[in-house]
């Protein structure tokens, strides 16, 4: 797995090399810096975006065993961090930042859940956002090869988003539990309550069908202001575009860069579509490429603070991890009846540990 990170990681820069030398170094730097104050708002436009996709995380929660909003936001800037610039196929620090929950008194198993819904909600909305730039796309533009392409690959995506979600209900976790049962034997193994644990937890949080859809909703907004990076940049270049047209670039940009999840950061993959994309409405290869090193100085920015709260926060000693029966005993209303949870807070804890596997090597990375 690393080689294969490696290679992508190097054909990558061979094609982000290329497609600066053939447009121009003069040129691509004389856009970057008439971007001027834009790049200072495209900035601050990403730590906004990164916040309130925080706030998308935190509404999930159940309302008793909810983390303080401040650690949501917290965790989201690791999570932005650790995804975007180091090779851990954006989805690494997702079970880093679940992980780091549980050392602020949230027990394991929804720690880990709270993680897989709240992805299950960013890829729904990004599925909206690019469906909704490949429509715009064919109104603005027409028909053509980038909106041909991109509608297989929406026919592609659907079914693959529809898999994960029902990985995580009970038909999956049968699956899982009997792929479990048969790779242990008849050894007791400690995973097999963890992922119990993790499946009622799923189900509890999936179940608040109100705050789902705050989490959809909430997501949705945040790809909006993703959104606000394309026009302003685009402005201060001297290529004016409509917020329309920005939205086909930002949501269509996203899908090439989610498509190029192997590739660490997306390099080459994010440069040749913002090409292509911008290229539609008229913007050379030069500018679209300012846009790109603009976008990575944001990812830049926004990602090295998070990496340094990763650091803090490892360092840290958290309140220790408290059962299930404790957790439920202390968040439980006056006079309710005693909530029975069948595994403590350790397996989900646990799981949480095995599947994040050799990402303690990318603190050192860090």
């Amino acid at each position: 797995m690393k080689r294969l990170t490696t290679l992508a990681l190097i054909a990558g820069l061979c094609t982000v090399v290329g497609l600066f030398l053939s447009s121009g170094l003069e040129d691509v730097a004389a856009a970057v810096v008439s971007a001027g104050w834009g790049a200072l708002v495209v900035v601050l436009a990403r730590a906004v975006a990164v916040a309130w996709a925080g706030l998308g995380w935190f509404v999930i929660f159940p309302r008793f065993e909810r983390p303080s909003f401040r650690d949501c936001v917290t965790l989201r800037f690791v999570r932005e961090g650790i995804n975007t610039l180091l090779p851990v196929a954006q989805v690494g620090g997702d079970f880093v930042a679940a992980r780091l929950l549980t050392k602020r008194g949230v027990s394991g198993g929804v720690a880990g859940a709270s993680m897989f819904v709240d992805l299950m909600t960013q890829a729904v909305t990004q599925f909206l956002f690019t469906v909704a730039g490949v429509v715009l796309l064919a109104w603005l533009a027409g028909d053509g090869p980038i909106v041909r392409t991109v509608a297989g690959g929406l026919a592609v995506a659907a079914p693959a988003l529809a898999a994960f979600y029902l990985i995580q209900r009970r038909s999956g976790h049968k699956v899982i539990q009997s792929l479990v049962s048969r790779f242990a034997g008849s050894r007791e193994w400690r995973a097999l309550g963890a992922i119990d644990v993790l499946y009622d937890a799923l189900k509890r949080l999936y179940g608040h069908h109100g705050r789902v859809l705050g989490g959809i909703g909430i997501h949705l907004v945040g790809w909006l202001i993703g959104t606000i990076e394309v026009y302003v940049c685009l402005h201060f270049m001297g290529y004016p575009v409509s917020f329309l047209e920005a939205l086909v670039i930002e949501s269509l940009a996203q899908a090439v860069r989610g498509a190029a999840f192997a590739v660490p950061g997306a390099l080459g993959a994010q440069e040749g579509g913002l090409i292509a994309l911008c290229a539609i409405f008229g913007i050379p290869a030069e500018a679209a490429l300012a846009l790109s090193l603009v976008k990575r100085l944001a990812d830049l920015l926004v990602g090295v603070p998070g990496l340094l709260a990763w650091h803090a926060l490892e360092g840290k000693g958290g309140p220790a991890p408290e059962s299930g029966d404790a957790v439920a005993s202390r968040h439980a209303p006056p006079h309710a009846a005693p909530v029975v949870v069948p595994y403590g807070n350790d397996r989900g804890t646990t799981l949480l540990r095995t599947v994040e596997g050799d990402l303690g090597d990318l603190k050192k990375c860090a």
